[in-house]
């Protein structure tokens, strides 16, 4: 089924300035992943580099740490695709060890493009060990001094703002 140039300018515009994935924006768009992926493709062999272009805008739009916050969810979708067609692919198409060498290498390209990612965003990687040291915090409270939670909880709500204003 052929699709109008404006369905596919409509795809290229959500992907590159609209911060949708590709697969988010061929649903919005009505279009099978497969067709967009192909159309993406072309538009690359053409010079029109899709990615290359959502990189300006994000940077354009925000700054590294929203380049940054892009790649990470880049990274997460081919992670996921990853990971299902692995489930998908049938016993038969890999054996054991290429399985345990792609699981390997996945696992490996995922944590460090998780510690790449905490050096170029080093307030969102604080404000996250501050959260999860302030729900330590309470939980530490809440049982070894009951007695006191009320008033940790009057104390804490205040600071979980100026923790999220400094931080956040």
């Amino acid at each position: 089924m052929a699709h109008p140039k404006e369905t596919r300018e409509r795809l290229r515009q959500l992907y590159i300035s609209g911060q949708q994935t590709l697969e988010t924006a061929a649903i919005v768009c009505q279009v099978p992943q497969a067709t967009a992926r192909a159309w993406k493709r072309t538009a690359k062999e053409k010079g029109d580099d899709w990615d290359k272009l959502r990189a300006a805008y994000t940077l354009a739009g925000g700054g590294i740490e929203d380049l940054s916050r892009a790649m990470l969810a880049g990274f997460m979708v081919q992670y996921n695709s990853t990971m299902t067609m692995l489930q998908d692919t049938s016993v038969e198409d890999l054996t054991p060890s290429e399985r345990a060498k792609m699981l390997a290498s996945l696992a490996d390209a995922f944590t460090k493009t998780v510690a790449a990612n905490a050096r170029v965003m080093p307030e969102t990687s604080k404000l996250a060990t501050a959260l999860e040291l302030i729900e330590m915090l309470m939980a530490f409270v809440q049982e070894k001094h009951p007695k006191h939670l009320a008033a940790f909880v009057e104390v804490l709500e205040p600071f979980g703002a100026e923790v999220e204003k400094r931080f956040g």
